[in-house]
């Protein structure tokens, strides 16, 4: 299969992560005789540093015109520090979304046992955490009208969905949920807001379809509790822009590390694979930066073209690195190893594994399932 794939690398340790991320598609091809196609785009700060816009044409040009695109991280502080700024990196991304038509953003939130000594909760309360969360990505309050009134100082953001929005995503999540443990937990505060009565009626509804699946409905505030309380008990979690946004970076506390964890952005006609992780200015170029994250976000790249077996070899290689304890500084307080070391490490052993390391001993949660 040949493959063209738009790169943005994005800000801080973006473009670090994703040189790893090559190497390991590097790897897949010359294993299993592939052909892959990378084009680099601007995006975020330092695509406004250079042209202005946090997504020039160009890049958004690319990103419609290839197969899939692979996303590092973006921002900095001087524009996280300056609420007056015109224009943020930010801005770049959720355009970006829009108009890729990326409604469904699925991000696994899975606790390794070899790694479970690095998560903060108790191994009781993680050892059997394996969830994946469905959050919706192009509506709510992040794409609401919003206004400034500098005169009475008051700002307002909307929050807005239609039936639509829901409905696609909803779908998605409960037929993930027929081959998991058959379970979806909608998040909501539908005690609070209009548009969390609206996700919850619809919701409902469309559960009806969907017999052998258990629905059930927390509020936002006490489904954050009970994902540290007990995680495992969640399967799949379904919920909106925001809500989503807070629930998966709480996820990564639970695997022990934000640099863990991957994602993948989908529509009907494009798809995005990033980290979920941010920028981290401060690693930048110290050769620090966990490309784990970065790394399995290829993994569900490839499963998402239906290549099952080279999506497996990649999570394989990356349980190896775990075994032996091949990480970087922000995992079992590893000082040894860094970003380029361990993305080595990964790659090489794509192609070289003997089949003695066996996937089902840590099943990452990246079943075909996970990506539609």
């Amino acid at each position: 299969m040949h493959l063209d794939i738009a790169v943005l690398e994005g800000d801080g340790i973006g473009p670090e992560v994703v040189a790893q991320s090559i190497k390991c598609l590097r790897s897949v091809e010359e294993t299993f005789g592939h052909s892959f196609t990378f084009k680099k785009g601007l995006i975020g700060a330092s695509a406004i540093k250079q042209t202005g816009s946090p997504l020039p044409k160009e890049t958004l040009k690319l990103c419609k015109n290839t197969d899939a695109t692979l996303f590092g991280s973006l921002g900095l502080p001087e524009f996280d520090d300056d609420p007056k700024a015109k224009v943020w990196p930010e801005q770049g991304l959720l355009k970006l979304r829009k108009k890729l038509g990326l409604f469904a953003n699925i991000r696994p939130v899975k606790v390794f046992p070899s790694l479970i000594k690095q998560s903060p909760l108790s191994k009781t309360q993680v050892k059997h955490t394996d969830l994946v969360i469905f959050r919706e990505l192009s509506g709510g309050i992040y794409y609401g009208e919003k206004s400034f009134n500098q005169d009475n100082n008051s700002a307002t953001d909307t929050c807005t969905y239609t039936e639509a929005e829901i409905s696609r995503i909803t779908h998605l999540a409960f037929k993930s949920a027929r081959s998991r443990k058959k379970k979806v937990t909608l998040v909501d505060k539908a005690n609070v807001l209009e548009t969390s009565r609206l996700w919850r009626r619809v919701v409902q509804s469309i559960s009806e379809s969907y017999p052998d699946v258990t629905l059930n409905c927390l509020f936002i505030d006490n489904a954050a509790v009970q994902m540290i309380l007990n995680p495992s008990q969640f399967d799949v979690i379904l919920t909106d822009n925001m809500f989503g946004d807070i629930l998966s970076d709480q996820g990564s506390v639970i695997a022990g590390s934000i640099g863990l964890l991957p994602s993948a952005s989908v529509g009907l006609e494009h798809a995005m694979f990033e980290p979920i992780h941010g920028s981290y200015p401060d690693a930048a170029g110290k050769n620090i930066a966990n490309p784990v994250a970065s790394i399995l976000s290829v993994a569900m790249l490839l499963q998402h073209f239906k290549m099952n077996e080279e999506s497996d070899a990649v999570v394989a290689a990356v349980l190896k690195s775990f075994s032996k304890k091949i990480v970087t500084p922000d995992i079992l307080g590893s000082s040894k190893y860094g970003t380029n070391y361990v993305g080595d490490f990964i790659a090489n052993n794509i192609m070289e594994l003997d089949g003695s390391f066996k996937i089902n001993d840590e099943n990452i949660g990246l079943g075909k399932s996970t990506i539609i």
